[in-house]
Order: structure tokens, then sequence, then C-alpha cells
């Protein structure tokens, strides 16, 4: 048997902050619920609202080409959809994103925030129910829906290599876990595991981009994380995916083990 889940995350907007989660109620078929439910265009791409079809990341606002996202404090309420928006060197704001003009701020603001990055184009804000803004919802729509594990232990065995204190939020994913030993979710690969009473296959190594390389606490590229697991350990891969057979309440101290 691996190890017990120690914390949740669902990331409502792409790109934007991680909301810590006390438990989560999984759905056969489907991801963590509002994860990645929402997006905002980088200023050119074009989404069909009402049809939506996986995008490549970089037509969105997100990390690995804005690293000042990360300087941003978001949060979201699922009641209203109200988007709260503050950080150090901005106003803060709330808006509802059931409204026009609410919609129209949180547009506004990002256009200004990263005016350099946008340039003359207009950020959108989009979503569609039942669609995933998934950096792999360009594999498959099952993957659009699959939930994102790492192991604790594979991230301190990067850290032993470096030298080098890595958060974990660096990686963005739903569930962290604390297994028996480093890399053992990639033996995983194409078999069922048991997150608490939900059962789920793996059906992917997640392969780290460079967004993994900016600091969530600085938002500074302090690092290229990638090339460092490939340098100590020979590929770039650091955690997992997985589409969920069977659903179940989850919580940290739920075990996550093979099934």
């Amino acid at each position: 048997m691996s190890g017990p889940i120690e914390k949740l995350y669902r990331y409502p907007f792409k790109g934007l902050s991680p909301e810590l989660l006390s438990s989560v109620t999984l759905f056969a078929g489907q991801g963590f619920p509002m994860d990645r439910a929402w997006a905002i265009t980088n200023g050119v791409a074009q989404v069909d609202r009402l049809h939506p079809k996986p995008m490549p990341k970089t037509d969105f606002l997100m990390l690995m080409l804005h690293e000042r996202l990360a300087l941003l404090r978001t949060r979201f309420v699922d009641a209203g959809a109200v988007l709260h928006v503050e950080g150090d060197e901005v106003d803060a704001f709330s808006a509802s994103l059931e409204t026009a003009a609410g919609r129209e701020q949180v547009e506004a603001f990002f256009t200004d925030y990263l005016w350099d990055a946008v340039g003359d184009g207009k950020p959108e804000v989009v979503s569609r129910p039942g669609h995933r803004f998934t950096d792999v919802s360009v594999v498959s729509e099952s993957m659009m829906n699959a939930v994102s594990l790492i192991n604790l232990k594979s991230v301190q065995a990067l850290e032993a290599a470096t030298g080098a204190l890595t958060d974990p939020l660096r990686f963005r994913a739903n569930i962290y876990f604390d297994g028996e030993r480093p890399w053992e979710e990639f033996d995983w690969l194409g078999c069922d595991i048991m997150i608490g009473d939900a059962r789920a296959k793996v059906v992917l190594r997640t392969q780290r981009c460079p967004a993994t390389s900016v600091n969530p606490a600085t938002a500074i590229r302090d690092r290229d994380v990638p090339a460092e697991i490939e340098q100590h350990f020979g590929h770039r891969d650091l955690g997992i995916y997985a589409e969920l057979r069977t659903g179940g309440v989850i919580a940290p101290g739920a075990m996550v083990r093979p099934a």
C-alpha cells in the first residue's frame, strides 16, 4: 500500500490561485468539481462559447508564459460565480461572472495587468458547463476530466538531488499524497488505484512544462525544473493523471494505493 492524501486543491480559473479543499466529492468520468472550469484567453484566441473545443494552453493566460499571475491572490465563490482578486500591487475587487459587467471588469483588469503580454488583444473570460480547460484536454475528452496526483516522495527525491527546496504547488495538482517511495506512481500506469473509496485508472505520466520553473511564492523563474528532473532522473515527468471509474468522498488522510 502507498500512503495518505496530504492536501487537495482545485483551480477554478486556469492559471490563477489554487484553492485548498477540506474534502471533495468525486464522480465517475469527471474531474475535480470546478477545476479549470474557467479560463481567460490570451487576447487573440477565439473560443466557441456554445461548443468549446480543446485548445492549446498557450491560447490562455497561464503561468508558463505569464508568471506575474502568481503575484495575484484569487478566490472563486461558486454561488454567483464571483471572482475575488487581490495582490500587493493591485486594487482588490470582486466581480460576478454571471453578469456582463462582471466579466468586463475581469477582462479589463487582466488586459491592464498583462498589458505588455497581450498587446492590443482583448482577453476574454470563458467557460462552458461540462468543459474543463486542463492542459491535457487536447489529448481526449476523457483526459480533460482526469484528476492529477503528485507523490510527495518524488518531490522530496527532486529536492535531495538538487539541494533546493521545492514547493509542491509548482506542480499544480489536485491530489498530493505521501507515498511509500519516490516514483512508485509510474509503476501504476495502465493500472487501477484507489483514492480513498474512489477507484481510478492511471492513464498518463505528467510531463512537466516551464510553468514549474515559476516560484509560486515570488512569481520569479528561479529554476529550470523540467531540466533538473531530466538531469537527475532521465525524464521530465513528475506526477500522474488518473481517470475516475467510480466516485466517492475523499479528504486528507484517505489512502492512495494500488487497487
